[in-house]
């Protein structure tokens, strides 16, 4: 006699945190790179890279660092060169 098959189990959809979904607005050093307009995390983390690719601003070397122009200079409290990482956090004080 063959086994009943078992049904596949379904797995919780995850739920966005409202947190990242807030929209919070680019201080002026930000919106020169993002534009002015309040975004949530997400699209502004993504507008972010769409400038750093568009620019070729990503080290060709170590690919999670990132290279400062003149506008991420400002983000980039001065420093020439951050880690992906750093970068996040550095943002994060350019948003109210």
């Amino acid at each position: 006699m063959p086994t009943p098959k078992k049904k596949p189990e379904v797995k919780a959809k995850r739920k966005p945190n409202p947190a990242l979904m807030k929209p919070v607005q680019p201080d002026e050093a930000l919106a020169k790179i993002v534009g002015s307009k309040p975004l949530p995390r997400g699209p502004l983390t993504k507008a972010l890279w769409d400038y750093i690719k568009k620019h070729d601003l990503q080290d060709p070397k170590k690919r999670t660092m990132i290279n400062a122009d003149d506008n991420l200079k400002v983000i980039f409290n001065g420093k020439k060169q951050v880690s992906m990482f750093e970068m996040t956090k550095l943002v994060s004080q350019h948003v109210k």
